[in-house]
């Protein structure tokens, strides 16, 4: 359900982004990169109360959940007025009341809670959401792939090297058409059964196009490896403060041994002169997806909590 009546289009982005990018928020979800990306898959609306940012979304990996909540309130002066910041979320819960919804603050970062906490005198919960916890690796680490704990990573990306040819580059967006195709032809493969999974890949091929078209319009990192002439793996990713950049999206073609290891490696060293840390986001508690994330041993989470006012 669509709380506010803002929408993230590249128009507000000017008006936006002083409040994204207004403290360190550390969190992956708050970069105009991944707003702009998922604002249809989500529903992401926005509204400013007071001095915030107020944005909602839905959760709509779980059909059997109608969960609409609200990000953390965003500051564009990089400080938060306990008082201030009580009445625009009491405003902004009396919202959630009418439109007949229960209020609740997701993807709350651990160095936030206080803030909220003093704001509403103690009179908040909040309980760790472990599958929206962000993986924080040191480039260094990705792109080296030393010692036995990168073991089966190297082996992997050194047959790779050894047993293929490719190109890597930064995307463009006269690659979107070839770019499309490799999304489709990914999507094919995994052949979904459940409509609604089907549909949200429906939602995420129309999210890449955008994505696509507007690479420089918006400010995406992008990689692509091609082989014999086709894309077959893709990296897109944001800026996440001064000194690490957020993996928003990671294809590869399986057929290819290696390739998965291939474009995050490369996609890393193009990132190493600005970098110190990628942040390759949640696993959505999916058992694969986080066996494959801690798999490259993280050095941190960024633990996000979920609030509801007591």
């Amino acid at each position: 359900m669509y709380i506010f009546d803002g929408r993230i289009t590249l128009e507000d982005r000017e008006l936006l982004e002083p409040f994204i990018n207004g403290f360190d928020y550390k969190t992956s979800g708050l970069t105009f990169t991944s707003l702009f990306m998922w604002r249809e898959i989500n529903m992401i609306t926005w509204k400013q109360i007071g001095d915030y940012l107020f944005m909602t979304g839905a959760d709509n990996l779980d059909p059997a959940l109608d969960d609409t909540f609200m990000f953390p309130p965003m500051t564009r002066t990089g400080a938060y007025d306990p008082e201030g910041l009580r009445l625009a979320i009491l405003e902004a819960a009396e919202i959630f009341e009418e439109k007949g919804r229960p209020f609740n603050m997701k993807l709350v970062p651990f160095h936030m809670l206080d803030i909220f906490s003093e704001a509403m005198h103690g009179k908040i919960s909040y309980e760790a959401d472990r599958p929206n916890f962000d993986y924080i690796y040191d480039t260094k680490d990705l792109i080296e792939l030393s010692g036995r704990a990168y073991h089966s990573k190297k082996n992997h990306l050194n047959y790779f090297l050894a047993n293929y040819e490719y190109d890597y580059g930064k995307m463009t967006p006269d690659m979107t058409d070839d770019a499309m195709q490799f999304i489709r032809e990914f999507n094919e493969r995994k052949s979904p059964d459940d409509p609604h999974e089907r549909l949200l890949l429906d939602f995420e091929e129309r999210a890449m196009r955008d994505v696509f078209l507007n690479l420089d319009t918006v400010g995406y990192l992008s990689g692509v490896i091609r082989i014999d002439g086709r894309i077959e793996a893709i990296s897109i990713g944001g800026k996440l403060g001064t000194k690490t950049v957020t993996v928003h999206v990671e294809k590869a073609n399986t057929d290819y041994r290696g390739l998965y290891q291939a474009i995050n490696n490369e996609f890393c060293r193009h990132m190493a002169s600005n970098v110190k840390r990628i942040n390759r986001e949640e696993d959505m508690g999916i058992p694969g997806l986080r066996k494959a994330k801690l798999s490259y041993k993280p050095v941190k989470f960024v633990e996000k909590y979920t609030i509801v006012l007591k």
